[in-house]
């Protein structure tokens, strides 16, 4: 496996960088723990909510981004199971999450990511002690970004009454089990604010 690039990186329109550490001045301060909590997601949103779910958008073998495929080590046009799920707090869709897996890392280390359907991924990440995380970086996704449109559209089928608005945060890590690496980014929907603190 290719070394992984070092935080930030460069990708998508302009260069634009996902950054090591939340800028304050450019996002509401109620998102700021969302953005810099290392631990896990899921379990943060279920300590604030009655009933947590996750609606599966999708799971296939796909293309990826170019920021993602640098950061995985992929070769250009290299396909990688790419899983795209909403997380869902008391009904209303909280976060796009999207995971990224390259083949050559779907036996073995990583078997886990076949056949977990609507189970959160991350209860699995974060309960197996092998498993390690590289720092989290996080970006505002607008309408530049595929990213983005594919948070909107999961949101607009699943909740066509919550809008969206002109660009999301975002954070994004990659989680090491054995040298093999597996990719996690996490959009936030503005029901997230609407959560307990």
């Amino acid at each position: 496996m290719r070394p992984l690039i070092a935080f930030p990186m460069h990708t998508g329109p302009r260069h634009e960088t996902w950054l090591g550490h939340p800028p304050r001045a450019a996002l509401p301060a109620a998102l700021l723990p969302w953005l810099r909590d290392a631990g896990s997601l899921t379990a943060r949103i279920r300590a604030r909510c009655e009933r947590f779910a996750v609606q599966v958008v999708g799971q296939h073998l796909g293309p990826v981004h170019r920021d993602e495929a640098v950061l995985l080590g992929l070769r250009p046009g290299e396909r990688a199971w790419v899983r795209e799920v909403l997380l869902v707090a008391d009904g209303r869709p909280v976060v796009f999450a999207r995971s990224l897996l390259p083949r050559r890392n779907v036996r073995g280390a990583w078997n886990l990511f076949h056949g977990i359907g609507s189970r959160p991924l991350g209860q699995a990440l974060f309960s197996d002690p092998a498993i390690s995380r590289l720092p989290l970086a996080c970006r505002r996704l607008d309408g530049r970004d595929a990213r983005y449109h594919r948070a909107r559209a999961a949101l607009s089928r699943y909740a066509p009454a919550q809008s969206v608005p002109r660009s999301l945060w975002a954070r994004r890590s990659v989680f090491l089990l054995r040298g093999s690496a597996l990719m996690v980014s996490e959009a936030f929907l503005p029901e997230i604010l609407e959560l307990p603190r």
